[in-house]
């Protein structure tokens, strides 16, 4: 099975976190790739910057954003928009993600990743933004689909049709978080398998991993731990759905050592091996 992608296959990374910056300068944190967060590394010098460079020498790099709020009725900030393209240009990361979501209004923002409504209006809206951010970037983005805890009465498909809509319109990619499908299929009782069938497979450059809490009455997205056995089950599914994608462990609270990281890295290539027959069946 081999797939075209606009996207590259870099293998299995980990976030780029301060706790591990000492392995980034010394030289021991060896891994395929790693990701970075867009917004700690738009400043004018410092040790991040320093660290940003030392990862770059050491292993692929991608950036990840979490302020674009590309579904809100706000206008894009400029400024911000300018310090990515600079910071990006800078460091060329094998792509530029953002999340499918809205987190700000009337110039206020919530600092959370907020779900949208699944309707034509909304498609139409979030299609248009991305072909902005992409024309401003000189780049074509990910978007990623994020966790979810309420639905509006309004949608009129379900999130998958939408998410692949977006990317069909905006000609952009995915990021296709499978924790955060699980989490959300749980929370409002869809099937996950069908979700993951659905998407194109040719959108797909970046799968994420992570951990999650079980609250009793829902899940919630807090990757601050390792992945659990039906997250595995369902990136099983993927890989045999996609073939060998990018895909990162994230874990962004509760940070652990180093090499715990890494196992969690390896396990997912491991994973892939077992689906894939220890071949990569997809073209770069």
């Amino acid at each position: 099975m081999q797939i075209a992608r606009s996207f590259p296959y870099l293998g299995h990374g980990v976030g780029l976190r301060t706790k591990h910056f000492p392995h980034v300068l010394d030289g021991t944190a060896r891994v395929d790739w790693f990701e970075a967060i867009s917004e700690n590394f738009m400043i004018r010098g410092g040790r991040p910057l320093a660290v940003l460079e030392r990862a770059r020498a050491l292993a692929p790099l991608v950036l990840h954003g979490v302020s674009l709020s590309l579904g809100s009725t706000d206008p894009l900030d400029d400024a911000y928009l300018h310090e990515l393209r600079a910071l990006a240009d800078r460091f060329e990361p094998a792509w530029v993600s953002d999340h499918l979501c809205w987190g700000s209004v009337g110039g206020h923002y919530a600092h959370d990743l907020l779900p949208l409504p699944f309707t034509e209006e909304a498609l139409a809206h979030v299609v248009e933004r991305i072909r902005r951010v992409q024309d401003r970037l000189g780049r074509r983005i990910l978007v990623e689909n994020v966790s979810s805890y309420l639905t509006f009465t309004h949608s009129v498909m379900p999130e998958w049709e939408f998410l692949a809509a977006v990317a069909a319109g905006a000609d952009c990619g995915i990021l296709l978080d499978v924790n955060n499908v699980y989490v959300s299929s749980v929370n409002h009782g869809f099937d996950a398998g069908a979700y993951v069938q659905a998407i194109p497979t040719d959108r797909v450059g970046q799968i994420h991993l992570a951990g999650h809490s079980d609250k009793g009455s829902h899940l919630l997205d807090t990757p601050d731990g390792p992945v659990v056995a039906a997250v595995w089950d369902l990136y099983r599914s993927a890989v045999a759905r996609f073939g060998a994608v990018s895909t990162l462990i994230e874990w962004d609270d509760q940070i652990p050592e180093w090499d715990v990281l890494i196992t969690e890295a390896k396990c997912a290539r491991a994973v892939e091996a077992e689906i894939l027959g220890g071949a990569h069946a997809r073209s770069a």
